[in-house]
């Protein structure tokens, strides 16, 4: 029988545990897994694309479980009703190569989208930081906005979404937990007096969302949007003036901003950082970029949290998942042992 965790006891979990002590202990998960990034097993995602959105396969390893995820982005679902996102995850063991978790995973990767960003922004943003900017009020800010105060303590966030009934939703689910917010009338407005910028829209296009005089010395983005070929939020020119990070390089140079410039174009992989192969901010001034674009270990690190703080508790239950003949040798035996139907 294999562990699962269905949509609705993800979200009694995120009731439970709360978004914010979910993204502090999600974080350490994260922090260990990039801290042992060498021995895992590294590919850039498996992408199916059509002229609809893209469907994606994401698996690693580190020689004792195995994790995929099964991810779509379909930026033009939301007009159709249906979520831009949705995902589910599977943790395994490479010894027998049975699944031993299954999981939701759209609840659980907006969690580990925005944890990854707070891991990455607790490091690369000046410490003073008081102030985001959020570029893009759609499912992930929430997420980006709790996870940020859990790392960081920052409640002052300045919005803009082109349209405003974003902004109200962002502002009807924030303000009664305690953050100040500001909807903006446009992108110069939202940045002026930003520390971090956020930049998080779903229009599967090569878009400037940020341009290079909206980008002062010594901010951090945290560029979340950039996810697919052919998908981007930064004027190229902002690249040229700061320090990017990324996650696997050889995936982000196919998805994320850095698409837009030369293959041999500089970046710091952020798991050297943690381990003190590389520095992080080296200024007050430097500019830094976080160019997300998610990556597979950071759903097994998701998944290894979930499965932990769910673990013998009734939020797991269990399903039917691996054919287990008394005979290993005789899978047919399963079939004959079924009375007939009628």
């Amino acid at each position: 029988m294999t562990q699962f965790v269905d949509v609705p006891n993800m979200a009694r979990w995120i009731q439970r545990e709360g978004v914010e002590g979910i993204m502090r202990n999600m974080v350490k998960y994260l922090e260990r897994d990039f801290a042992r990034w060498e021995k895992f097993d590294k590919i850039p995602r498996v992408a199916s694309h059509t002229p609809f959105g893209v469907i994606e396969l994401m698996p690693t390893s580190d020689g004792e479980e195995y994790s995929f995820k099964y991810v779509n982005g379909h930026p033009f679902n939301p007009a159709r009703g249906y979520q831009t996102v949705t995902a589910f995850g599977v943790l395994a063991n490479v010894d027998n190569g049975y699944p031993t978790f299954l999981a939701e995973m759209t609840l659980l990767t907006a969690l580990r989208t925005a944890a990854t960003s707070a891991m990455v922004g607790k490091r690369l943003a000046r410490q003073d930081s008081k102030r985001m900017a959020m570029i893009g009020a759609g499912s992930q800010a929430e997420f980006q906005a709790l996870a940020f105060r859990a790392a960081m303590g920052i409640e002052d966030l300045d919005v803009y979404d082109v349209d405003p009934a974003a902004m109200d939703k962002l502002k009807r689910n924030l303000e009664p937990l305690g953050f100040r917010i500001n909807a903006m009338t446009s992108t110069d407005e939202a940045v002026a007096n930003a520390d971090i910028i956020t930049t998080c829209t779903a229009d599967k296009a090569q878009n400037t969302i940020l341009v290079d005089s909206h980008v002062k010395p010594g901010v951090h983005i945290n560029a979340v949007g950039g996810d697919c070929p052919g998908k981007t939020e930064l004027e190229a020119a902002i690249l040229y003036r700061s320090t990017v990070f990324v996650e696997f390089p050889e995936q982000t140079r196919i998805e994320g901003e850095i698409q837009q410039v030369e293959e041999d174009f500089p970046v710091v992989e952020f798991w050297k950082v943690l381990t003190d192969q590389a520095p992080g901010r080296t200024s007050e001034e430097e500019i830094t970029i976080f160019d997300s674009v998610g990556f597979a270990i950071a759903d097994f690190s998701a998944l290894r949290c979930l499965r932990d703080s769910t673990n013998g508790t009734e939020l797991q239950s269990y399903i039917d998942l691996v054919a287990e003949p008394e005979d290993p040798k005789d899978l047919f035996s399963l079939v004959n042992s079924l009375k007939p139907v009628g």
